[in-house]
Protein backbone atom coordinates (compact mmCIF):
# COMPACT_ATOMS: atom_id res chain seq x y z
CA UNK A 1 0.00 0.00 0.00
CA UNK A 2 1.74 3.32 -0.86
CA UNK A 3 1.42 6.66 0.89
CA UNK A 4 -0.96 8.34 -0.23
CA UNK A 5 -4.01 5.03 -0.12
CA UNK A 6 -2.52 4.45 3.39
CA UNK A 7 -3.74 8.21 4.28
CA UNK A 8 -6.74 7.48 2.57
CA UNK A 9 -7.56 4.10 4.81
CA UNK A 10 -6.60 5.91 7.82
CA UNK A 11 -9.05 9.06 6.77
CA UNK A 12 -12.33 6.60 6.08
CA UNK A 13 -13.25 5.82 9.45
CA UNK A 14 -13.38 9.80 10.14
CA UNK A 15 -15.10 10.23 7.34
CA UNK A 16 -18.29 8.04 8.45
CA UNK A 17 -18.80 10.05 11.49
CA UNK A 18 -18.53 13.32 9.32
CA UNK A 19 -21.15 12.15 6.62
CA UNK A 20 -23.28 10.85 9.55
CA UNK A 21 -22.87 14.18 11.23
CA UNK A 22 -23.12 16.09 8.67
CA UNK A 23 -26.54 14.74 7.77
CA UNK A 24 -27.82 14.61 11.24
CA UNK A 25 -27.21 18.02 11.18
CA UNK A 26 -28.80 19.13 7.82
CA UNK A 27 -31.92 17.38 9.27
CA UNK A 28 -31.79 19.45 12.48
CA UNK A 29 -31.38 22.27 10.75
CA UNK A 30 -33.94 21.90 8.22
CA UNK A 31 -36.81 20.73 11.50
CA UNK A 32 -35.32 23.55 13.44
CA UNK A 33 -36.67 25.99 10.88
CA UNK A 34 -39.62 23.86 9.74
CA UNK A 35 -40.94 23.12 13.24
CA UNK A 36 -40.90 26.79 14.17
CA UNK A 37 -44.42 27.75 13.56
CA UNK A 38 -45.29 25.12 15.74
CA UNK A 39 -42.73 27.26 18.85
CA UNK A 40 -40.82 24.25 19.98
CA UNK A 41 -37.97 25.28 21.23
CA UNK A 42 -34.47 23.74 19.23
CA UNK A 43 -34.13 19.83 19.63
CA UNK A 44 -37.42 19.75 21.22
CA UNK A 45 -39.57 17.95 18.57
CA UNK A 46 -37.57 14.61 19.14
CA UNK A 47 -38.61 14.58 22.82
CA UNK A 48 -42.22 15.57 21.90
CA UNK A 49 -41.59 12.37 18.96
CA UNK A 50 -40.75 10.04 21.05
CA UNK A 51 -43.55 10.84 23.97
CA UNK A 52 -45.73 10.20 21.10
CA UNK A 53 -44.96 7.02 19.73
CA UNK A 54 -44.20 5.70 23.52
CA UNK A 55 -47.09 7.24 25.92
CA UNK A 56 -46.41 6.78 29.74
CA UNK A 57 -43.19 6.95 28.93
CA UNK A 58 -40.65 8.02 31.80
CA UNK A 59 -38.32 10.92 31.94
CA UNK A 60 -35.56 8.59 32.28
CA UNK A 61 -36.08 6.03 29.62
CA UNK A 62 -37.11 9.13 27.27
CA UNK A 63 -33.49 10.82 27.78
CA UNK A 64 -31.78 6.96 27.66
CA UNK A 65 -33.84 6.63 24.09
CA UNK A 66 -32.32 9.75 22.96
CA UNK A 67 -28.61 9.60 23.99
CA UNK A 68 -28.67 12.88 26.51
CA UNK A 69 -28.43 13.46 29.82
CA UNK A 70 -31.14 13.56 32.65
CA UNK A 71 -30.63 17.20 33.12
CA UNK A 72 -31.33 18.03 29.74
CA UNK A 73 -34.64 16.15 28.94
CA UNK A 74 -35.38 17.69 32.05
CA UNK A 75 -35.32 20.85 31.03
CA UNK A 76 -36.61 19.49 27.59
CA UNK A 77 -39.58 17.87 29.66
CA UNK A 78 -40.42 21.18 31.81
CA UNK A 79 -40.34 23.70 28.67
CA UNK A 80 -42.68 20.28 26.46
CA UNK A 81 -44.91 20.70 29.57
CA UNK A 82 -45.27 24.04 30.26
CA UNK A 83 -45.72 24.96 26.35
CA UNK A 84 -48.78 22.05 26.78
CA UNK A 85 -47.69 19.95 24.34
CA UNK A 86 -47.33 17.30 27.18
CA UNK A 87 -48.36 16.31 30.94
CA UNK A 88 -46.55 14.72 33.42
CA UNK A 89 -48.95 12.30 35.47
CA UNK A 90 -47.77 9.97 38.47
CA UNK A 91 -47.30 6.58 37.19
CA UNK A 92 -49.59 3.88 38.47
CA UNK A 93 -48.35 2.08 41.15
CA UNK A 94 -45.50 4.72 42.18
CA UNK A 95 -46.20 8.33 42.69
CA UNK A 96 -42.65 9.09 43.06
CA UNK A 97 -42.34 8.24 39.39
CA UNK A 98 -43.94 10.44 36.87
CA UNK A 99 -45.44 9.20 32.98
CA UNK A 100 -45.36 11.43 29.99
CA UNK A 101 -48.42 11.84 28.17
CA UNK A 102 -48.83 13.60 24.75
CA UNK A 103 -51.85 16.80 24.89
CA UNK A 104 -54.26 17.10 22.07
CA UNK A 105 -51.87 20.27 20.98
CA UNK A 106 -48.69 17.51 21.25
CA UNK A 107 -50.28 15.03 18.93
CA UNK A 108 -51.74 17.43 16.49
CA UNK A 109 -47.48 18.99 16.63
CA UNK A 110 -46.43 15.22 16.04
CA UNK A 111 -48.88 14.69 13.23
CA UNK A 112 -46.33 17.39 11.46
CA UNK A 113 -43.35 16.24 12.65
CA UNK A 114 -44.28 12.89 11.53
CA UNK A 115 -45.02 14.18 8.01
CA UNK A 116 -42.02 16.25 7.55
CA UNK A 117 -40.10 12.87 8.94
CA UNK A 118 -41.74 11.22 6.35
CA UNK A 119 -40.46 13.33 3.88
CA UNK A 120 -36.86 13.87 4.73
CA UNK A 121 -36.94 9.84 4.78
CA UNK A 122 -37.78 10.14 1.48
CA UNK A 123 -35.15 12.75 -0.09
CA UNK A 124 -32.71 11.29 2.09
CA UNK A 125 -32.61 7.85 1.09
CA UNK A 126 -33.64 8.96 -2.48
CA UNK A 127 -32.11 6.72 -5.02
CA UNK A 128 -30.51 3.72 -2.87
CA UNK A 129 -32.28 0.09 -3.17
CA UNK A 130 -34.06 -1.66 -0.26
CA UNK A 131 -31.37 -3.61 0.38
CA UNK A 132 -28.61 -0.73 0.18
CA UNK A 133 -31.17 0.46 3.13
CA UNK A 134 -31.22 -2.25 4.91
CA UNK A 135 -27.52 -2.48 4.74
CA UNK A 136 -26.84 1.02 6.10
CA UNK A 137 -29.98 0.64 9.18
CA UNK A 138 -27.50 -2.82 10.00
CA UNK A 139 -24.16 -1.01 10.02
CA UNK A 140 -25.81 2.03 11.34
CA UNK A 141 -27.22 0.08 14.39
CA UNK A 142 -23.44 -1.64 14.94
CA UNK A 143 -22.07 1.41 15.04
CA UNK A 144 -24.75 2.91 17.67
CA UNK A 145 -24.12 0.03 20.16
CA UNK A 146 -20.14 -0.12 19.78
CA UNK A 147 -20.56 3.39 21.03
CA UNK A 148 -23.52 3.11 23.41
CA UNK A 149 -20.67 1.33 25.49
CA UNK A 150 -18.27 4.11 25.24
CA UNK A 151 -21.68 6.54 26.30
CA UNK A 152 -22.98 4.61 29.10
CA UNK A 153 -18.97 4.07 30.78
CA UNK A 154 -18.80 8.33 30.38
CA UNK A 155 -22.33 9.06 31.17
CA UNK A 156 -21.66 7.50 34.64
CA UNK A 157 -18.28 10.05 34.89
CA UNK A 158 -15.96 7.47 33.92
CA UNK A 159 -13.03 8.51 31.38
CA UNK A 160 -11.86 7.10 28.32
CA UNK A 161 -8.07 6.45 27.84
CA UNK A 162 -7.12 6.76 24.36
CA UNK A 163 -4.27 5.18 22.59
CA UNK A 164 -2.26 5.89 19.81
CA UNK A 165 -4.22 4.14 16.78
CA UNK A 166 -0.34 4.40 14.59
CA UNK A 167 1.02 1.90 16.51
Amino acid sequence: MNESNESLALDEPREVLREIGMIARCLDSISNVEFQHLNLSRGQYLYLYRICENPGIIPNQLAELIKVDRTTAARAITKLESDGFIVKQPALGNKKNKVLYPTAAGLEAWEFIRREGVHSDQVTLNGLTEDEIQTAIQLLRRMRHNIEVDWKFVKKGGRRSYMDNDE
